[in-house]
């Protein structure tokens, strides 16, 4: 929200920020509370954009430095809606605010101890950017705070003076911060002086635990952890002066009789050092039983709705011995039709797989394999789908019966490229990409190639033209012959199909003879068979506007040869008659 300001400089503006706020602050309460600076420019509460809630924190923006300073001075630890809020420099560099120089954690806080009395306390060896006492949400302190110096050497000056001392009744420890992941956890070997206790009988107060231990040495402090209504919650914590003493009293007490309990005494662990260790104690215990049952765990699917979790441990203890088994349920506890049954060796695993997969059971064949990993079935799975994909990708040619010189047809320049022939090979149909295999992967459909205006003719239009029964790229048996030509369809309106009895007599005949509308009629003991007469009519009719077309468009060259393939069965028909 922009605030009108009176003062007119042309430096540019400097941001506060302003943390700790109370979800209800807005914008108008900033400006309210920061109006008395003349220089103010700006206010803005962050918020969330899905919700519109207030994330509890803001940005003041000023346009005189003097003021921005004195703003922090006048405001930082002031309240505001009932809530004591922190007034900072903002620092827009991420690395700066997580790169932890000069900033120092302070623990064993008094309670009385808040923002403005730890503030005090540190900023003799500095400027303190920031200082905040970690409370719950009841404002009560959790005995820990965090204070960041403008610099390192003002952190570590605090550091050396102050860590040990006594403050506001207590000792409290003074250290440079670290965040979770760059702690060490204590080597076992470490010495400690704070003792964990826990399973105490609920009539064990702190009494009695200061007089039992007290024989092992001085003890610094003792507490009984209670609950609201002051009970006892079955552990405490006993803290010695002198580490010996703290572990003469873990080897004596741990495992003792105290009041109508065995209790268990150790060395007191963060929270981040237990939770670290039981992850790690999980994850150990995980592995040996997934080393251990490997290939005895045995997954069975398809299984019967009606099937029960004793109906299936049943009908598998046939193969061995059952250490578990678990038919798996939904929310609702239907069955999702599998389930899990583990045996004692792995011999009576592949028993049970052997035995009974695809059996019967319930009118329904069970599928029953070794059970496998989440991890290790999605790994496998992937080795089968790229040894498919490299299967399908692998090098692969066409390979036909030869027998004959190849033709060859030609095409204009830029639409395919002209290979060179070779005998006993089919050469790709025009259009096809060049990764096309006949042994391999085929395409579900066929590439589209747009016919050329120009005439695709054979190589040498001289030679003896038998065994023409293809039509569209499509091969036609022939009588006691095993080689295949190509002829492609020359550009035309319509398209023309065999008759069936043309077709018919085309197989008995066992020749063929060259129509340039690629038309196939039989050439049978020197006999012809006339073309219906409307067909007749439409062929010359459209063949003269093709030939006059592409005679247009063609070289010289091509026109020659163009006008010899129209003339050559002319001359052989004429020849034929005669």
């Amino acid at each position: 929200m922009a605030v009108p300001s009176a003062a007119t400089v042309t430096a540019s503006p400097v941001s506060l920020y302003v943390g700790d706020l109370h979800p209800d602050v807005s914008d108008a309460n900033l400006i309210e509370t920061f109006s008395e600076f003349k220089s103010l420019a700006s206010v803005h509460v962050c918020r969330d954009s899905s919700t519109g809630r207030s994330l509890c924190y803001g940005y003041v923006n000023f346009i005189s430095p003097q003021d921005a300073h004195h703003a922090i001075e006048a405001k930082n630890h002031t309240l505001l809606n009932g809530k004591m809020i922190r007034v900072m420099w903002s620092l827009r560099d991420p690395d700066a605010r997580k790169n932890g120089v000069g900033n120092v954690f302070v623990k064993n806080l008094s309670d009385s101890i808040d923002n403005v009395g730890l503030q005090e306390l540190f900023r003799k060896f500095g400027n303190v950017i920031s200082c905040k006492v970690a409370t719950f949400e009841d404002g009560k302190s959790k005995g820990y705070g965090f204070v960041q110096f403008e610099s390192e050497e003002s952190a570590s000056a605090a550091i050396e003076k102050l860590n040990d001392t006594i403050f506001g009744d207590k000792q409290i420890y003074v250290g440079k911060f670290m965040k979770k992941s760059d702690r060490v956890l204590p080597s076992p070997d470490v010495k400690y002086t704070n003792l964990y206790i826990k399973d105490l009988d609920p009539e064990i107060t702190e009494e009695t635990l200061q007089e039992k231990f007290s024989e092992f040495g001085k003890i610094a402090s003792l507490v009984v952890a209670k609950d609201e209504n002051g009970a006892s919650r079955g552990f405490g914590f006993v803290n010695f002066e002198n580490p010996d003493d703290a572990k003469k009293a873990m080897e004596v007490m741990n495992g003792s009789q105290l009041g109508s309990k065995v209790i268990y005494v150790a060395r007191a662990q963060k929270k981040a050092e237990r939770e670290q260790i039981l992850r790690q104690q999980f994850e150990e215990r995980r592995k040996e039983q997934i080393m251990k049952y490997k290939a005895s765990n045995v997954y069975v699917k398809n299984i019967d709705d009606e099937v029960t979790d004793e109906e299936l441990r049943d009908h598998f203890s046939q193969c061995g011995t059952i250490t578990s088994s678990k038919l798996m349920r939904d929310n609702k506890g239907l069955c999702k039709g599998f389930g899990f049954v583990c045996f004692s060796s792995p011999e009576e695993a592949a028993k049970a797989v052997s035995t009974f997969h695809g059996y019967m059971f319930h009118n329904k064949p069970l599928y029953v394999a070794i059970a496998q990993r989440k991890e290790d079935r999605q790994a496998h799975l992937q080795l089968q789908y790229a040894q498919r994909m490299a299967g399908l990708a692998g090098p692969s040619t066409a390979i036909f019966p030869g027998g004959y010189h190849p033709l060859y047809y030609t095409a204009p320049t830029g639409v395919v490229p002209q290979v060179p022939p070779r005998p006993g090979m089919m050469y790709q149909p025009l259009g096809l990409r060049p990764g096309w295999r006949a042994n391999g992967f085929v395409p579900p459909t066929r590439p589209a190639f747009q016919p050329s205006s120009l005439p695709m003719v054979p190589r040498n239009p001289r030679q003896t033209r038998q065994n023409r029964g293809r039509m569209n790229g499509h091969a036609l048996p022939q009588g006691g012959s095993h080689s295949v030509t190509y002829i492609p369809q020359l550009q035309q309106p319509t398209q023309t199909i065999i008759p069936s009895k043309d077709q018919s007599n085309l197989q008995r005949g066992g020749q063929a003879k060259y129509v340039p509308n690629g038309r196939a009629r039989e050439v049978n003991k020197g006999s012809r068979v006339p073309p219906a007469a409307s067909n007749s009519v439409a062929a010359v009719s459209q063949g003269s506007e093709m030939l006059s077309s592409m005679l247009a468009a063609a070289s010289p060259e091509q026109q020659k040869t163009i006008l010899g393939e129209r003339l050559y069965p002319l001359v052989q028909k004429h020849h034929g008659c005669c």
